[in-house]
């Protein structure tokens, strides 16, 4: 008769028969498993009721397997199970020891988990599971049959009760320095040879089959978390270094200097330790990480170079509301550290980037950061700066060039040549190639502002001789600004367009006795400077004062038909000179002219 076919009445009295079997298993289960639970403290001081505990397990699932096998399995056979069979104690056994692991892991501290404690927490736990492993492969292991395979099974229950208990800690709104505990446990100290790649674990791990302790999706967000952490730490402090580099802008002293004598501040010093720094600790995880800290690294850095151009041209508009009462005499040596300072950032930027994995390019953003970009911008920033500055110095003599007072004793040139070489040797304080840089633009204002004076015709020869004496105190000028840029000439690659080239060009054309010959000159100085007008051409045989109204037409038709395009890389220079609109008399009807 099948085990089914009992009556209820039947099944009532088996159970009410064999109730006192049951209490007595009961009983026995809760003895079993209360040593099975103290097996590891068992095993360091008496392991036989661990292996008695065994015996009886093992004996118990040989009653299940030939109960079973007698009855043709669980639910076939002539006769029911006894109650309670299978009692499937191995089961429970595992089941236990999973249990007894998780206490375990609750009875180390969670007292000191936040701050600096969680490494000491994650450290603690380390030493708990090995010491348990320990055990459990020198003593409990002998303790159970082989295929029990012990040690595996205990490393089993260790990696999911660790995976769950970092799955709950990661939650937690962290610090960085307490995402990096966590990622450099589970990366590197979890599976190292102090841990689970220890050389006698690892035919056992890899008997468990133990699956990563955090999913990839688990890290990627740790690892976001992190830079996000990072992120706001170096925000502030960038915050801090800038605030710190606009007060030194206002001392009453001049910028430190390097070894080399440039002129610096503590700016790119702070800046380049932090993120130096930010990328060696982010490195000691992983490369993904170090990439994800240098790619924040450069959008604070292009962050940092536009609040710094702001600040720049902020210290500008100060400077010009305030110089008459001389605040701040160091105003353009500071305007030069901060020239030193982007050079000595770029070079930073650089390196950081060379140190990008190339894979990881662009990989974390769809706008990657522009550093390099924002540091061009905050030296052109600061360069047009130190050239306002040099024109405000210039000012005070200019209106006196290419008058008659100047034709006849040669001042202001002199001035103006003094002013030039006190610029250019401050600019010897600037790294290089920002110093070249800045002469070169030095030499191209001056040539400006001398062409722009001509310009103005406040000087109109009236025979040959005056024209033969403007050219030649036209020479002895660019012999003189020669002279003060003679460093820049022998020191750099002379540019396409040398502005010096053009006060003797225009000497020439001023001084060329033949006015027939005009429209050859003209031609030559069209090819040499494309960017030259008919107006720069009108006021030039304007201040000949001999020029017919012929040959006049005849030059401005020629300059109007070859307007040659201009060449790539040319710097235009005439382009930066506007000539003055011409001073006509308006006449009314019913008025004379004056």
């Amino acid at each position: 008769m099948a085990g089914s076919s009992l009556s209820s009445e039947d099944k009532e009295l088996v159970a009410k028969y064999f109730s006192g079997v049951g209490q007595l298993v009961d009983a026995l289960g809760k003895e079993l498993w209360a040593v099975v639970s103290s097996s590891l403290a068992l095993a360091r001081q008496n392991p036989t009721p661990f292996v008695s505990a065994v015996r009886i397990v093992e004996r118990e699932e040989a009653l299940d397997r030939a109960l079973l096998a007698e009855r043709g399995g669980a639910t076939g056979g002539s006769r029911p199970l006894p109650a309670g069979r299978p009692r499937c104690w191995r089961a429970c056994f595992f089941q236990v020891l999973e249990e007894a692991v998780s206490a375990r892991f609750r009875s180390v501290s969670y007292l000191h988990t936040r701050g600096p404690g969680l490494a000491g927490h994650l450290s603690a736990l380390q030493h708990a599971v090995m010491a348990d492993l320990v055990t459990v492969r020198h003593l409990l292991e002998h303790c159970v049959p082989p295929h029990y395979q012990l040690t595996a099974a205990y490393l089993r229950a260790s990696h999911r009760c660790l995976h769950a208990h970092l799955a709950q800690v990661s939650s937690w709104d962290l610090e960085s320095g307490e995402i990096f505990a966590v990622l450099n446990w589970v990366l590197h100290i979890y599976n190292s040879q102090d841990m689970m790649g220890h050389p006698e674990l690892i035919t056992e791990t890899e008997r468990a089959e133990l699956g990563p302790l955090i999913s990839t999706e688990g890290l990627e967000q740790l690892q976001s978390k992190y830079v996000q952490s990072v992120r706001k730490s170096v925000s502030e402090w960038m915050h801090k270094a800038l605030q710190v580099e606009l007060q030194d802008w206002q001392r009453d002293q001049e910028p430190d200097t390097d070894h080399e004598g440039f002129y610096q501040t503590s700016l790119p010093t702070i800046i380049t330790q932090m993120l130096e720094e930010n990328t060696r600790v982010a490195l000691m995880i992983g490369e993904s990480l170090r990439d994800q800290t240098i790619q924040m690294g450069l959008y604070e850095i292009e962050n940092l170079l536009n609040r710094f151009r702001e600040a720049l041209v902020e210290f500008g508009k100060e400077h010009r509301r305030d110089r008459t009462n001389n605040k701040n005499k160091f105003y353009l040596h500071y305007l030069l550290a901060s020239i030193s300072n982007c050079i000595i950032l770029k070079k930073s930027t650089e390196s950081l980037q060379q140190q990008q994995s190339s894979r990881s390019a662009g990989q974390f953003s769809r706008t990657p950061p522009n550093p390099l970009a924002a540091l061009d911008r905050a030296v052109r920033r600061a360069c047009r700066l130190v050239m306002d500055q040099l024109l405000l110095e210039l000012q005070p003599f200019l209106p006196c060039l290419l008058t008659r007072p100047w034709l006849v004793q040669g001042d202001p040139v002199p001035k103006l040549c003094s002013v030039l070489e006190s610029h250019l040797d401050l600019y010897g304080r600037v790294r290089p190639p920002c110093w070249q840089r800045l002469q070169e633009e030095a030499q191209w204002l001056m040539v400006v502002e001398y062409v722009r004076a001509l310009m103005q015709k406040k000087l109109v020869c009236r025979s040959s001789e005056e024209r033969r004496q403007l050219a030649q105190q036209m020479l002895q000028d660019d012999q003189l600004f020669r002279e003060v840029f003679h460093s820049l000439e022998s020191e750099v690659s002379v540019p396409e367009v040398n502005p010096l080239a053009l006060l003797p060009v225009l000497a020439d054309f001023i001084r060329l006795k033949d006015p027939g010959m005009l429209t050859l000159e003209i031609s030559g100085l069209a090819a040499k400077y494309p960017d030259i007008s008919e107006e720069h051409v009108s006021v030039l045989l304007d201040v000949r004062g001999d020029v017919s109204r012929d040959i006049r037409g005849a030059v401005l038709d020629l300059l109007e038909q070859s307007a040659p395009p201009l060449p790539a890389g040319y710097r235009p220079i005439f382009t930066d000179i506007l000539v003055p609109p011409s001073t006509l008399a308006f006449c009314l009807p019913t008025a004379k002219c004056a």
